[in-house]
């Protein structure tokens, strides 16, 4: 059975490479990776850290790109892939332009489509945007449905999806976490080496689309107003390489004493560092995920969260991006120890750490397409435009 595993983010990277890696195990599967590209620098170190070399490499990536041209990309390249390839399944995960586009590809020549992490719904479609209309359509296009939890599985029940072909696994990005957590990390010898772990460190990661403009700017007031009120805070930000964040961030936080601005860390020193942090602001999904099992409380920098799980048990609280919340949200765990524990010491409603295994095994249990009478990758031709007013496509 031909497996073909498409992924172009960071995000998708950390959150597919351990099903890539139990999928390679398995001798009666033959796995493909294609990679799309997209923020290369980022994407890279997360391959080499699961030892995952695609076999197809699109490079799609290209300065100022916009979301319609990358779309256009993907789905002309990951259409090229699928025919040569002509696998049982692809699997893809989450909500970005890759998942969207590859999903639609291998739709237009019916290949199979197995999403991880389906069935995240924040119920506004642009909110985040464009993610949230990503996943969607992704989920209108599939066959088997790898949610990570129940409530994602009861949102997918409300669409009317088949309930034998939903099934709740577990997230992903759990089984990553625990894999780079055993390892052991040098922070006098990495990117975080300067970082003054003697203070209280709050760790900010903020880049969504949804927030650029007046967003960044009410979040870097809020961040200047948080350090600027504790002599004991020091607040470290990986500034996104996209100009959009990292204009406004450098125009207003450069040059604080106690702000770091620094590069996007590799995964296993952003772990590392939320690990030794005290609080977590962000507005990325996957962070929401992961501080739950390091023990961190997480202010959701976003008006919406397509993960309700944690700030349903309590470990996240959603905050938007007005400044005078923010402010008073972190100020609150900074200077009451009770409420900060309350956060701290809960559960992680998002997995245990086995969610590949699980996906491994729905895949082989359903089986190549061949065994429901369907052609690997039909051979029937990819449909194709026409003039004609009446004709079907």
């Amino acid at each position: 059975m031909r497996v073909l595993v498409v992924l172009g983010t960071r995000p998708e990277a950390i959150k597919l490479c351990p099903v890539i890696r139990e999928l390679r195990v398995r001798d009666e599967l033959d796995v493909r990776v294609c990679v799309t590209g997209q923020h290369r620098e980022m994407l890279q170190p997360i391959l080499d850290l699961f030892d995952v070399v695609p076999d197809h490499d699109l490079s799609l990536m290209r300065p100022n790109q916009t979301l319609s041209a990358l779309t256009a990309a993907v789905l002309t390249g990951a259409t090229a892939v699928i025919e040569a390839e002509r696998p049982d399944w692809v699997v893809v995960q989450g909500d970005t332009t890759t998942a969207f586009a590859a999903s639609l590809a291998a739709f237009y020549r019916r290949a199979r489509i197995a999403h991880v992490e389906a069935g995240l719904r924040t119920g506004d479609m642009r909110r985040p945007f464009p993610e949230e209309a990503n996943r969607r359509i992704v989920d209108l296009l599939g066959d088997l449905y790898l949610a990570p939890t129940e409530r994602a599985r009861q949102n997918l029940l409300r669409e009317a999806v088949d309930p034998a072909r939903i099934h709740v696994t577990g997230n992903t990005v759990i089984d990553a976490l625990h894999h780079v957590v055993a390892g052991d990390y040098d922070v006098a010898g990495g990117p975080l080496a300067r970082i003054p772990f003697h203070r209280r460190i709050v760790l900010v990661t903020a880049h969504r689309r949804e927030s650029f403009g007046a967003g960044f700017i009410s979040i870097c007031h809020a961040l200047r107003q948080i350090v600027d009120a504790r002599d004991d805070v020091h607040i470290v930000y990986p500034v996104h390489l996209n100009p959009n964040v990292r204009d406004p961030v450098h125009q207003l936080l450069g040059g604080h004493p106690r702000i770091s601005l620094i590069p996007p860390l590799d995964y296993v020193s952003l772990i590392q560092l939320m690990r030794r942090c005290t609080l977590i602001l962000t507005d990325s999904g996957g962070i929401q995920e992961e501080a739950p099992s390091l023990g961190k409380p997480v202010l959701v920098l976003r008006d919406a969260t397509e993960r309700p799980e944690a700030v349903e048990a309590g470990c996240a609280r959603i905050v938007g991006t007005d400044a005078a919340r923010i402010v008073a949200e972190a100020r609150r765990l900074l200077e009451d120890e009770g409420a900060y524990e309350r956060m701290a010491r809960i559960a992680n409603p998002f997995g245990d750490g086995h969610a590949s295994g699980r996906i491994v095994q729905l895949l082989l249990r359903v089986g190549p397409a061949a065994a429901v009478g369907l052609p690997r990758a039909q051979l029937l031709p990819a449909p194709r435009a026409t003039n004609s007013s009446n004709a079907t496509p």
